[in-house]
């Protein structure tokens, strides 16, 4: 195969053109032309008056070794991209892996290991897709809460109700692995070469369940509403789990529980497992019509039908040292309640696949350095808990989110109506002054980051623009250590994996370290079990 860059589309070509532009960079005949397929596809903005796309293609031809000689410009070797499951190891596993969790991490891990014969059993705290999404509807609608199933536990993890974005800065060679299993299991085939490729909650729902079946299918088990209770170490070795009151023997297990299972953590401290604090983020979700971004990104091209619903991503550095930047930003989205404690008040973002809503939204957020809550993993937990805890409380301790506009916030004063711009919080925000929640540095970063940010993103400060609060759950506050070979520090046979452990930041990144963790197992075991 043979891979062209920067081949051009303008905005009103279609991609079977392609073929065309291949045949004349290449200067072949039709018929030489063997197979092609769109690798890349990305927007290039830059000229206002000049929008068009650039794509990569990979192509077979006739005579491939001939056309190389020549050193056509951007023209290369197409690299391989092929994923292999590596080949099992010689040391025999008397018991099945489990896999604590099912979010994108648990999920991809536990495929692999489906995939390579080891029938892993998995335990999930919340319910299955089918299930969770009656329990997160009932929240959203009656604000009653399931702590085991909400927006944050239950199969497919927090990205079965997010934007679906499947965009990661990691250079890794399982990228393509997990957007071809994508696929597979029904997201539509454009993710394999969008530049920002995306799902959306209304397609993953399908997509989540079609990877369960398959792991069934190849002899795994997957248990719902089992939650991991406590570890059995003797020895620096992993002996054996608990989970719901009964007990497990256990050599492996990767441990893909997810960012806020915040219980979990606390037990297995106090099992000795080396957890340490790490930098993270806090912030509220800004909130625009979608038609302001349109505006802002496609200048006169907003609108064109070859456009997709304008995108994000924002950073800003301010006075008080303090990193301010835009996170998961959701095109025509909705901010939902994402609570998973009693009294507490959480938000995040989500979009349909059409990304078709009113709104933008996205999280705005201000770095948080382990000095600022105590250094101590414990106290790092306890910080963001705390702040839904007063989040919940502002907002009159019914579910309802704290919002304020913008333009109030910049000056300190309290909203007291929402004006333009309604918010699509699900159960309903109450005006009020998020400077009496969030931390004073927080809120003088977000100050001085709003009007930075309009400078780049011309709108990003509008009067009207609503800012629902609190977002505590961009990333883990936390890390559960773990060597090169992924083994927890100390403790033989688990492999800490994923966002929860402090070792993704997203849906591709977590299913990255999914498949990551579980190579290591293949390619030291095998399954004696019959």
């Amino acid at each position: 195969m043979l891979r062209i860059q920067q081949l051009r589309l303008s905005l009103d070509e279609s991609k079977e053109c392609l073929e065309e532009k291949i045949i004349k960079k290449l200067h072949i005949h039709k018929e030489d032309l063997l197979e092609w397929h769109l690798r890349k596809e990305s927007i290039d903005a830059r000229k206002q008056n000049d929008f068009h796309f650039n794509c990569c293609v990979d192509c077979k031809v006739k005579n491939e070794d001939t056309l190389l000689k020549k050193k056509i410009k951007d023209v290369t070797k197409a690299p391989d991209e092929s994923y292999t499951i590596p080949a099992c190891g010689m040391v025999g596993l008397s018991t099945r892996p489990v896999v604590v969790g099912f979010g994108p991490a648990g999920m991809f891990a536990s495929l692999l290991l489906a995939q390579a014969g080891f029938r892993p059993i998995v335990i999930e705290r919340g319910e299955c897709v089918e299930e969770r999404v009656k329990s997160v509807q009932e929240f959203w609608e009656k604000g009653i809460l399931k702590e085991n199933s909400n927006v944050q536990f239950g199969e497919g993890g927090a990205g079965t109700f997010s934007d679906g974005k499947l965009t990661t800065r990691v250079k890794d060679k399982r990228i393509y692995k997990v957007l071809e299993e994508f696929v597979r299991f029904g997201a539509p085939k454009q993710i394999l070469y969008e530049a920002h490729p995306h799902i959306g909650t209304d397609l993953l729902r399908n997509i989540v369940r079609n990877i369960r079946k398959e792991i069934q299918s190849l002899g795994g088990k997957i248990y719902f509403q089992s939650q991991l209770e406590d570890v059995e170490i003797q020895k620096g070795r992993l002996e054996a789990i608990i989970v719901n009151g009964k007990r497990i023997p256990c050599e492996q297990m990767i441990l893909a529980i997810g960012h806020s299972a915040r219980d979990t953590l606390r037990m297995l401290m106090k099992r000795g497992f080396y957890i340490e604090p790490k930098p993270f983020a806090i912030g509220a979700r800004i909130e625009h019509p979608q038609s302001i971004i349109d505006k802002a990104q496609y200048k006169s091209f907003a609108g064109h039908p070859r456009l997709k619903s304008a995108e994000y991503r924002l950073t800003y550095q301010a006075s008080n040292g303090r990193g301010v930047y835009t996170f998961c930003m959701c095109p025509g989205g909705y901010v939902v309640p994402s609570a998973s404690m009693q009294g507490g008040v959480v938000v995040n973002g989500m979009s349909e696949h059409a990304r078709d809503g009113e709104n933008a939204n996205s999280a705005l957020l201000v770095q948080i350095r382990p000095e600022d809550y105590g250094n101590t993993p414990e106290k790092a937990i306890a910080f963001q808990e705390d702040l839904e805890r007063k989040a919940f409380l502002k907002a009159g301790s019914n579910y309802k989110a704290p919002a304020q506009l913008v333009k109030d916030f910049l000056k300190h004063r309290p909203s007291t109506v929402m004006k333009s711009v309604t918010p699509t919080y699900a159960l309903g925000v109450t005006p009020c002054d998020l400077h009496d929640i969030l931390p004073s540095y927080v809120c003088e970063a977000m100050e001085e980051g709003i009007k930075g940010l309009d400078r780049k993103l011309k709108g990003f400060a509008m009067d009207d623009a609503v800012l629902t609060g609190i977002e505590t759950r961009s990333s883990s506050p936390v890390r559960i250590t773990r060597e090169k070979d992924c083994l927890c520090v100390g403790i033989q046979g688990c492999y800490p994996c994923g966002e929860g452990a402090g070792y993704a930041g997203g849906i591709v990144s977590a299913a990255i370290d999914g498949l990551r963790c579980a190579e290591k197992i293949i390619e030291i075991y095998h399954l004696e079990e019959s």
